[in-house]
Order: C-alpha cells, then structure tokens, then sequence
C-alpha cells in the first residue's frame, strides 16, 4: 500500500516541524506556520465525518485553539505533529456527536476502496461498494475510526496508535480486529 507523503515526513521535516513548535511553546506567534500547514488536512478529516461545512469549521477551530492553549504539553514521540492534531481532532469530533446526539458520516465517494477489498479478496464494483457501505455503517464507532485512519487516510500503525493512544503494536490488533469484524459485517 503506497502512502502520502503527507503523512510519512522526512527526519528533516520532522526537525524543522519541532523547532517551530519549541518556538511555539515559548511565544504563540510562531504557531501561524503549524496552522498553515495543518489546517487543510484537520478540516477535511472533520468535514468527512460531520457532513456539515459549518460544523466542521466550529470544530476546526476548537481543534487549533485547544492545540495552540496546550501546546506547552506536546511531547514528540516520533511522529508528526500532525498525529497530535488528529488527536485532538477525534476528541473534539466525538464531543461534537455527544453535544448534538448526531452520528458520523462515512463518506466513501472520495475513498480508493480497493484496498479494502484487497484485504477481502475481493475484486471491487458497484454492488461490492453499496455493501461496503452499509457495512460500515453498521460497525461501531471505534472500529469505522480505526479502518477509517488506515485504509481512507493511509496512516502508518504508529500515527494510528498515536492518535488513539495506544501502541504501534496494539494499533495493528486493534485494526485487524476491527476489518475482521468489518468482514464478518459485509459478509451476512
């Protein structure tokens, strides 16, 4: 499975991403370059799950405004800063859905499928995708989160672990378990 750059910098990147949040730590204004970089990315992944713009620029702002109030605690632990965000991001998703009593969208339009049903050993059309898609709407929130983070976002199991808190290792059991309970869905 091929990755984004996007989500697998380089050391250098990495480098220079935390000496911009060293600086930020110290004095707010050096956030900006952070913000620039991630805002795009951190809307997406909300606006994906809410299905409502306005909505997810709320929560878009909650999520940068939580992140700059708290950037003094951010510790790096190897991955991008990026993984923090999408941390943050998760947790201000769900206590939109808490607020509101409202569910998450899955939205599979803009998603390459074929990878999951590379894991089905299935070929992929019409028919398999209206499946999928009820399928997926039938899984519990953790589960859907987790296919959503490595199969439509293409994270690596140590930026999944980080932004669920739990190990690399953990994070790959807990996404086999959640597309073999996936499978077991599609499959009735």
């Amino acid at each position: 499975m091929s990755s984004p750059s996007l989500y697998h910098q380089s050391d250098t990147r990495i480098q220079s991403e935390l000496r911009i949040i060293e600086k930020s730590k110290k004095n707010p204004n050096h956030f900006a370059p952070l913000y620039k970089q991630y805002h795009e990315n951190i809307f997406r992944y909300i606006v994906k799950r809410v299905d409502d713009v306005e909505s997810a620029y709320d929560i878009t702002s909650n999520v940068f405004v939580k992140a700059l109030t708290n950037i003094h605690k951010y510790e790096f632990r190897g991955v991008p800063f990026s993984s923090w965000l999408f941390r943050i991001a998760k947790s201000e998703l769900y206590q939109s859905f808490r607020d509101k009593k409202a569910r998450r969208t899955v939205s599979i339009d803009k998603v390459i499928v074929a990878d999951i049903f590379e894991e089905f050993e299935e070929s992929c059309n019409e028919e398999r995708k209206e499946k999928l898609m009820i399928a997926l709407r039938s899984i519990n929130e953790k589960d859907l989160a987790l296919i959503e983070l490595r199969y439509f976002e293409r994270r690596s199991y140590r930026e999944i672990g980080e932004i669920i808190s739990v190990t690399e290792n953990n994070a790959k059991v807990k996404t086999f378990r959640a597309l073999q309970r996936l499978k077991k869905v599609y499959n009735k």
